[in-house]
């Protein structure tokens, strides 16, 4: 694999884990229990889908076929999609969909901040901006998750069938590959294995606040950053997002 290659991949699962989350979260769209929450989740849904416009666009450039970040979200199938599983996973109830909120944003924060010291101006530029956004998003799913956790009876009891839930998808975010090799040796992005201990303690800090218990297994889920394996889901969710390319190719707005 050389260094483009692998660069070419490093960006496509920073940008297809904002597009299928991004994706995953509009669909609360209408549906959210009370009128804030709606408008806050499709303002997430807007950021994520934003900032994956940025990663599929410098994508597409790396990997020089003249192909658009729009190219690379509605013409891919999905063992081309390069996100972890984690984000694929459906919504659920709100507690559900706030809990993998915060799992991915602790991680997903810890990641930008290293890469606002990528050796490449670009992945720098993108990191710093996005970075922004996600502070907001970090402090608010956190806020949630602990607010629902330390709630009632019944709160309490679905945050933690959530945690119990999504906890195996985790470990995927730290599971370093020869991708994550070569943008090492580059000085592009850091090993994610390195981001476990900040991330451990940022994770656990909250869920004691939430009252709530970190799983003891260290099972992880594995298949979706290398397209080996996706869920069931992705495909499914691919089928909405991408029906009106696919009906009318090259339909532009």
């Amino acid at each position: 694999m050389t260094r483009d290659e692998a660069f070419l991949q490093f960006l496509l699962r920073m940008g297809d884990n904002t597009l299928v989350l991004g994706h995953r979260v509009s669909e609360w769209c209408g549906h959210a229990p009370v009128l804030e929450e709606d408008i806050a989740l499709a303002n997430t849904a807007l950021d994520l889908i934003g900032q994956t416009q940025m990663w599929l666009a410098l994508a597409g450039e790396v990997q020089g076929e003249g192909k658009s970040a729009d190219d690379l979200a509605f013409l891919r199938d999905a063992w081309d999609f390069r996100n972890v599983l984690l984000v694929e996973v459906p919504n659920g109830d709100f507690g559900r969909t706030l809990m993998r909120q915060f799992l991915f944003d602790a991680w997903h924060k810890l990641m930008l901040e290293r890469l606002m010291n990528s050796s490449d101006e670009r992945v720098a530029a993108i990191a710093a901006k996005a970075v922004k956004e996600v502070t907001y998003h970090v402090e608010r799913s956190r806020d949630t998750v602990v607010g629902l956790g330390d709630g009632t009876e019944e709160s309490h009891a679905r945050m933690q069938e959530a945690l119990d839930y999504l906890w195996p998808y985790v470990g995927e975010l730290f599971a370093a590959d020869a991708v994550d090799e070569a943008m090492v040796a580059a000085g592009i992005a850091p090993d994610p294995a390195s981001l476990r201990a900040d991330y451990d303690a940022l994770v656990g800090a909250a869920m004691a606040e939430a009252t709530l218990s970190l799983p003891k297994s260290d099972f992880a889920h594995k298949g979706g950053r290398n397209g080996r394996m996706h869920t069931e889901h992705l495909g499914h969710l691919l089928t909405q997002m991408q029906w009106l390319q696919r009906a009318y190719p090259g339909a532009t707005w």
